[in-house]
């Protein structure tokens, strides 16, 4: 199934990698107007390849990547290989320190109907245009997309856990708290072994949707200019993901609550507890602190929070087989499935997926500290809390075929800007080492 090659990644220069953290930056989409400004003032910091400004923004990305090449700041490195990639990170409230363990390397840019890379969320194509212009300018990437296979024998581990015993580089702690390594496995049968592996699987796309999309956008293009004569082993085939195992306990998926900045009508909280109710059990709580704990676990289970008031809610399970959505019983039976119909849907008005992406009274806050807070400031009516999607709700809606809501996972930590770029330009192809590893499919 997925086709995986090594890559000669293009590094900081080691004088520079030494402080990595100057130069690392947050992915295009979770970067704040804030942090970027602050990222801005560092003239080396890979934020203006991936996130470039001026009224030319992927020719100012260009023009600057052509400098930092010439001048030494960028570095490519003499053999391809496979690029070990650990974060270690913590969550609140818990003394253990996790490690997410992959690796980094090229796999065919697939399109979505040959079933090889599977997405569970739909994309804007504002952002797709926009990163498939900025790659076509560039031919660089400078951030992996995140994907997962399973292996319930973790037989890569083995082989990136000895790789990290000579790190490349490290940082001390990125903008999300975690610790970023990474490592070189540039062994040809070892890499042939990672080739063989992920050949037999499919791969999910956790994060990235976008930036995956721009790849397929700018391929399609290429494909098309060549007029037949393609190979289809040109660099232009080829997207830089970054590839962890399912199976793997450190794969964290955190929840993204619901912030209803206004009511539809102008609903009063009576109104709104009354809609409520024909669906819902609801049970008012006395500490808001505790609704986390509370929903902990439980199916259609969730939080809700208004004008100070807490309530346990969930959902009346004979009501479930009223959710006429066309969609699979994969997708009907995810918390934000139920909460996405039966809220903003039967009790709001606000009809249908499309819809409710539209609809600006709805905001999506990680921090449930934060949600309580706007909720008593008066920036928000109400907050709803949900429980965390499973990595096995993961994988059943992606094999059904179906998407989930909006803003359904948070993958944590995410992958780091700048760490590892990777050029498809022309003058990539040709390379005697890499047409070694593409001249025969793994057995």
């Amino acid at each position: 199934m997925a086709e995986i090659q090594p890559l000669r990644g293009w590094r900081y220069n080691p004088t520079l990698s030494t402080d990595i953290d100057a130069y690392v930056s947050p992915l295009f989409d979770v970067v704040s107007a804030k942090q970027r400004e602050a990222l801005y003032r560092n003239p080396l910091n890979s934020i203006h390849l991936s996130v470039p400004r001026g009224d030319d923004p992927a020719a100012a990305a260009l023009a600057r990547l052509r400098e930092w090449q010439a001048s030494g700041v960028l570095r490519q490195d003499e053999l391809p290989g496979i690029y070990a990639y650990y974060q270690y990170f913590r969550l609140p409230g818990s003394p253990r320190e996790y490690c997410r363990k992959g690796f980094m390397c090229h796999i065919r840019a697939y399109d979505w109907d040959e079933d090889v890379v599977l997405r569970h969320e739909n994309t804007l194509p504002a952002s797709v245009n926009d990163r498939a212009e900025l790659l076509a300018r560039t031919q660089l990437q400078s951030s992996a997309t995140h994907g997962l296979y399973r292996d319930e024998d973790f037989e890569l581990e083995t082989y990136l856990d000895e790789a990290m015993r000579t790190p490349l580089v490290e940082t001390e702690e990125d903008y999300q708290g975690a610790r970023d390594v990474l490592a070189v496995i540039q062994d040809a049968a070892i890499i042939r072994r990672f080739q063989q592996v992920l050949a037999a699987r499919q791969v999910i796309l956790a994060d990235g949707h976008h930036r995956y999309e721009g790849s397929l956008a700018y391929r399609q293009a290429r494909e098309l200019a060549a007029d037949g004569l393609a190979t289809g082993h040109e660099p232009w085939n080829y997207h830089l993901m970054y590839l962890t195992n399912a199976a793997a306990d450190d794969l964290r998926i955190l929840p993204t609550h619901r912030l209803l900045l206004e009511l539809p009508g102008h609903l009063s909280d009576d109104e709104l507890l009354a809609r409520l109710e024909p669906y819902f059990t609801l049970r008012p709580l006395d500490d808001a602190n505790d609704l986390t704990e509370i929903i902990a676990g439980k199916p259609w289970a969730f939080g809700l929070y208004l004008s100070g008031q807490a309530y346990k809610i969930r959902l009346r399970p004979e009501v479930h087989a009223q959710l006429d959505w066309d969609t699979t019983e994969a997708v009907k039976n995810l918390d934000l499935t139920v909460l996405h119909y039966f809220v903003l849907e039967k009790c709001l008005g606000i009809i249908g997926p499309d819809a409710q992406r539209a609809w600006p009274g709805v905001a999506y806050v990680r921090n449930f500290a934060e949600c309580l807070q706007r909720v008593d400031r008066g920036e928000a009516r109400a907050a709803f809390i949900v429980n965390e999607v499973s990595m096995a709700e993961v994988e059943a809606v992606c094999h059904s075929g179906a998407v989930m809501p909006p803003k359904s996972t948070f993958f944590y930590p995410k992958t780091i800007g700048g760490f590892l770029f990777s050029s498809i330009a022309d003058e990539e192809g040709g390379n005697v080492f890499l047409d070694y590893f593409q001249s025969s499919t793994p057995a």
